[in-house]
Order: C-alpha cells, then sequence, then structure tokens
C-alpha cells in the first residue's frame, strides 16, 4: 500500500494510526499541505478533491478517511478495529463521526486559510473560532464517552479502534490551538491510555519522516 500523507495532517494521521494498529506495512507519499503540493495536477489526477489522505492499494486508489479504515477493516478483519455487533459498531462508528463530520471539517487547514487570507480574519479570531468548534464538538463527545457503560479504557471496552483513531488526531489539534481540555476528563484519559501505545505514538505528527 502507498500512503500519500502529510504529518500535521488529522485525516492522514488517523489512517497511520488504522494501519500501525493492525500492523500493515506502507509506503508514505509526502504532499506539503502548506507549500501547496496537494494542488498540483499530477496529485489532482490521483484524488480529485486535492486533499490527503489518498491510499493506494494495488489498482484501488481511494479516498475520505472513514472510507479507507472501513476498506481496512473489511480486507485485513484481524485485528479488528470495530466491535462486533450491530449496536456497538453504530456506536463506534457515531463516535468517530461526530470527529470526523461535525469537529473537523470546520477547522480543516483550508478553512482556517480562507478564514484569515479572504476575509482577513486576524490569527487571534480565527483561533477562537477554532477552539469554539472543539467544544462544540467535544461538550456532546464527552458527555457520550462519559455516560456509557460501553467505555471503558478506550472509546468502547478495552481494545483500541476506530473512534480512538479518530479521537487522538483531534485532541492532538486541539492541543496546538491551546484548547482548555480540562470539561473533557473522559477524551483525556481516553487519549493518554492511547499514546502510551506503539501504534498511536508512533503514528503522531512529530514523529513523521516530514515532521518540520
Amino acid at each position: 500500500m502507498k500512503l500519500y500523507t502529510y504529518f500535521r495532517s488529522s485525516a492522514a494521521y488517523r489512517l497511520r494510526i488504522a494501519l500501525a494498529l493492525k500492523g500493515i506495512a506502507y509506503e508514505p507519499a509526502f504532499v506539503h499541505l502548506r507549500k501547496g503540493e496537494q494542488q498540483a495536477a499530477a496529485y489532482g489526477a490521483l484524488n480529485a478533491q486535492h486533499l490527503v489522505p489518498t491510499l493506494i492499494d494495488g489498482e484501488h486508489t481511494l479516498i475520505q478517511s472513514m472510507a479507507m479504515v472501513e476498506y481496512l477493516e473489511e480486507k485485513h478483519p484481524e485485528p479488528p478495529l470495530l466491535p462486533d455487533g450491530a449496536a456497538a459498531r453504530a456506536r463506534v462508528r457515531g463516535l468517530a463521526q461526530l470527529i470526523a463530520c461535525e469537529i473537523h471539517p470546520l477547522n480543516n487547514l483550508r478553512v482556517l486559510k480562507y478564514l484569515q487570507n479572504a476575509l482577513g480574519l486576524p490569527e487571534e479570531t480565527r483561533d477562537d473560532w477554532y477552539r469554539h468548534w472543539v467544544a462544540e464538538g467535544f461538550a456532546p463527545l464527552e458527555r457520550l464517552l462519559a455516560d456509557s457503560r460501553e467505555t471503558g479504557r478506550y472509546c468502547h471496552g478495552d481494545t483500541p479502534g476506530l473512534a480512538d483513531a479518530f479521537l487522538v488526531p483531534q485532541v492532538y489539534n486541539a492541543n496546538r490551538v491551546a484548547c482548555d481540555l480540562t470539561a473533557y476528563p473522559t477524551i483525556s484519559r481516553i487519549n493518554e491510555a492511547c499514546l502510551a501505545l506503539p501504534a498511536f505514538a508512533d503514528s503522531a505528527p512529530d514523529r513523521q519522516p516530514d515532521a518540520e
């Protein structure tokens, strides 16, 4: 497999974690988002959205991190990233999609660049935007995790899985812009438990060859 990635992309970070949890080797291909390398025509031929990650598996070219993780789960079912049972799987997918669909898109690099460059918002105001939407997402996520008997050491039970692969990059992003996470003790606890595992620690942005 070949993964087009950028060290600080949270979507690419998710894929690195998922691949590591499954023990799947891959070749990284680095796309520097801040230099605009994703806009190159050659990369656009692989990913029409000009986003990372892109995953190449033989003749298959995959986009969108959730679809990629589901693909890995179906093609390489062991070790599983989803629990047994339709309801449990739906719970895990819901937690992951809360992050991927409700928090991350509003704080994506291209959105932040538009706020600052096109709309002229100062950096401080842009970061306030970022913190606001993290809080809007983390508040219900904390309740969902704290109030459920299905939450264990990790988002679902005592084995790391799909939801954790989405949670950890979002916490990393929140810390980068100095979000106050004291109101989210369950999120913080799970994040710390995940980062103690090599699959998460080795996938961290500062551990990547293209880190700056």
